[in-house]
């Protein structure tokens, strides 16, 4: 399903009416906070079913971040549904194939697996003479410098008819005195007080969200921060794929944004003993514990990046998902949920959760957006349609960091059980990287991954060491497996919630 295919076929702009109500009484049918990856792809989409929308943002000058470089298949698939497809363009981006996992020095390549999807679409091309003897093309994700993404979105928005795009700061929510309802929002445009109304406020900013506490008595956990460097003509071990590199310490990441960018993350939890003041900050972690688990070829090149860059953080946050419920104001994007980094999962999250969220709220399910009832009803729906996708990387992200960061025994062995479980090659490797990539979407597949994971890691503890301590080793396994469940279960109840 293709929501808009281009900006020229989006339906056309509302009357000039509608028009001036935004410019000038600021009036619209919804307004959106905040002009990211969420608030400019909800913008667009709602604005091409002829919602009037005016979309708020406090800086519209290019954003530089160490996040959101990576958009995984999914990602893009959701990006083609919503005519978006245009924005990864003329922007530098570079393909990105799959994932590269090095253990130690040593490297496992795990691809992309065929879309499922596409399969049934050759099916039915597959008795025409141009598809014999042809290969059906495996999925591929784009990585790219966030900044210039960000801007290509805005531009999309811009262009948009029905869409008005105002650098304002949003302070203040505007409420109804009698029944509460949300109104719209209060903001600061020049340096003067402005407001906006709408029948629906979508908050949509970020994982900083100062509109969260309104409505949240949680906060997100943020256990550890990357730090980011860019790396100049770096020479990776597998060009056009994410790099993993497990070791001493927590994991490493590499993946190209560009021509000759290559961004490097390196988590460090907090407290770490070997990036305190004593020994030598982030810079000394980076160069004594970093530099040595790196492919050789990578060492100068990051080198270079640690005494030329300007040292950067974000912090790795985990927020699980809630049912909006406040009448006229939703919480989206990152101010909603959180997952760790490591999977590079959030854009594509946020993407599938922009298409569904037009569905839903579409001019043919709900006419009107001042019915707060039917928006909720939607909104309850929409919490539990997600699931399928985002549980999926939500959960897969939490306990893929809690592996790859091991800091235990247990936790080392199930690392351990991972690599050589993908090192088993065909469903081993296309089962969990589909579900990284937002390929595959089903929960159980995740689960059994995961548990499958854990039972060979059970298998290789007991037989890898002395044959006399065989019964001792097959006691301690159990440890193992019950790590396995201590790191699942509360990622997987978090998401049962409502």
């Amino acid at each position: 399903m293709v929501l808009v295919s281009n900006a020229q076929f989006a339906r056309p702009a509302l009357s000039h009416q509608a028009e001036k109500m935004r410019e000038e009484h600021h009036e619209a049918d919804i307004v959106v906070i905040g002009g990211g990856i969420f608030g400019c792809a909800v913008a667009w989409a709602l604005g091409n079913q002829g919602r009037s929308v005016i979309l708020l943002e406090k800086s519209l000058k290019e954003p530089d971040r160490i996040v959101g470089e990576l958009l995984q298949p999914g990602g893009v698939q959701a990006l083609e549904t919503l005519g978006l497809r245009d924005c990864l363009e003329e922007i530098d981006a570079v393909k990105v194939l799959g994932y590269d996992v090095i253990y130690y020095g040593e490297e496992v390549r795990i691809p992309y697996p065929a879309n499922a999807r596409d399969a049934a679409q050759d099916a039915e091309k597959s008795h025409t003479d141009e598809m014999r003897g042809t290969k059906r093309k495996r999925p591929e994700g784009r990585s790219f410098h966030h900044g210039r993404f960000i801007q290509r979105l805005r531009q999309k928005a811009l262009s948009n008819p029905n869409v008005s795009v105002v650098e304002a700061t949003a302070t203040e929510l505007i409420r109804c005195s009698f029944t509460s309802q949300i109104l719209g929002v209060q903001a600061t445009r020049n340096g003067e007080q402005d407001s906006y109304f709408a029948g629906l406020t979508i908050a949509a900013d970020g994982y900083a969200s100062k509109f969260r506490k309104e409505f949240r008595d949680d906060t997100p956990i943020a256990k550890s921060k990357f730090w980011g460097l860019e790396l100049i003509d770096a020479d990776l071990p597998m060009p056009y794929h994410g790099h993993v590199i497990l070791g001493d310490g927590a994991p490493i990441l590499l993946y190209q944004i560009g021509t000759h960018e290559t961004r490097a993350l390196v988590d460090i939890p907090e407290n770490l003993p070997s990036a305190s003041v004593q020994a030598g900050g982030v810079k000394g972690h980076l160069r004594n514990v970093v530099v040595p688990n790196l492919p050789k070829q990578v060492q100068s090149s990051f080198l270079a990046a640690v005494e030329r860059d300007r040292l950067r953080s974000m912090p790795n946050s985990w927020l699980p998902p809630t049912t909006n419920r406040a009448p006229g104001f939703l919480i989206l994007g990152d101010a909603m949920n959180m997952r760790h980094p490591l999977t590079g999962g959030g854009m594509t999250v946020a993407f599938n959760d922009v298409v569904l969220l037009a569905e839903l709220l579409s001019p043919e399910n709900v006419p009107n957006l001042e019915d707060t009832k039917t928006v909720l009803k939607q909104m309850k729906s929409f919490h539990w349609r997600r699931k399928n996708l985002t549980s999926v990387i939500n959960i897969l992200a939490q306990a893929l960091y809690s592996l790859f960061a091991a800091d235990d025994a247990q936790l080392k062995a199930l690392q351990m059980g991972c690599f050589q479980y993908f090192k088993l090659g065909g469903n081993c490797i296309d089962g969990p990287v589909g579900l990284l990539g937002g390929i595959i979407r089903q929960p159980f597949v995740l689960f059994y991954h995961f548990f499958a994971v854990a039972l060979y890691a059970m298998w290789i503890y007991i037989t890898s060491g002395n044959p006399l301590l065989l019964p001792i080793r097959m006691v301690s396994s159990v440890a193992v497996f019950w790590k396995a469940c201590v790191v699942i279960f509360p990622y997987i109840f978090s998401e049962l919630r409502s």
